[in-house]
């Protein structure tokens, strides 16, 4: 009987935690290899599977406004005339990604209070970049790019109630977005060209977290 009224506890426990639904907000610092590092702000969402364990899925927000230097050093390559700061107004960028990802979360309990968590998320990015026309760098033009991603996470937490907690994380990001266009002006016949942002990197975030 005893045993009986113990593993009716710990399933009624597991239980609970299984309806308990999640929900995080997210800021930090990302650095990405194709930009200098900036704010990211993001919201993290989920469910736990048992006390341990839960599935989750996110949506970030990352923008920046600078200088493509890869490209300026392409521009100054391929059309040496133009060698200065118009190569440099033309390679002006301005990009706002958005990361929407699926993934799990493992926790190791470190104390009541406290606990150590793995995360692994896998999705799809949308990268909206609005840089300058070649022939005409003062006007505008507007492109979005995609591509696939994943990232793994390591943080820890301490609990400030029972249904609230305070993490910090440091993450690793891996996406790859471009996207192709024709270059009919200055090939003939006209060539495929594949323009690509290399968002992979680094990010350290703090938030806080919720349980309902």
């Amino acid at each position: 009987m005893k045993r009986l009224i113990i593993l009716f506890i710990l399933v009624n426990n597991l239980s609970a935690f299984g309806q308990w639904n999640t929900g995080a907000v997210k800021l930090g610092y990302f650095n990405p290899s194709a930009t200098e590092g900036g704010f990211i702000i993001g919201f993290e969402g989920g469910k736990h599977i048992d006390k341990f364990f839960s599935w989750n899925w996110s949506l970030d927000w990352f923008n920046r406004n600078y200088i493509d230097k890869k490209l300026v050093s392409e521009l100054n390559y391929y059309y040496p005339g133009a060698i200065g700061e118009v190569n440099e107004l033309r390679a002006s960028t301005n990009i706002h990604d958005f990361p929407l990802m699926f993934g799990f979360t493992a926790r190791f309990p470190t104390s009541n209070r406290s606990h150590f968590y793995a995360s692994g998320f896998m999705g799809v990015e949308l990268l909206i970049i609005n840089y300058r026309n070649f022939q005409e760098p003062m006007d505008d033009e507007f492109e979005a790019a995609f591509d696939f991603n994943w990232r793994i996470s390591l943080g820890a937490a301490f609990a400030l109630s029972p249904r609230s907690e305070l993490f910090g994380e440091i993450t690793y990001h891996r996406s790859h977005p471009s996207w192709k266009y024709k270059d009919e002006n200055f090939n003939y016949p006209a060539t495929v060209l594949e323009r690509s942002y290399n968002m992979s990197g680094f990010m350290s975030r703090v938030g806080i977290r919720f349980f309902y």
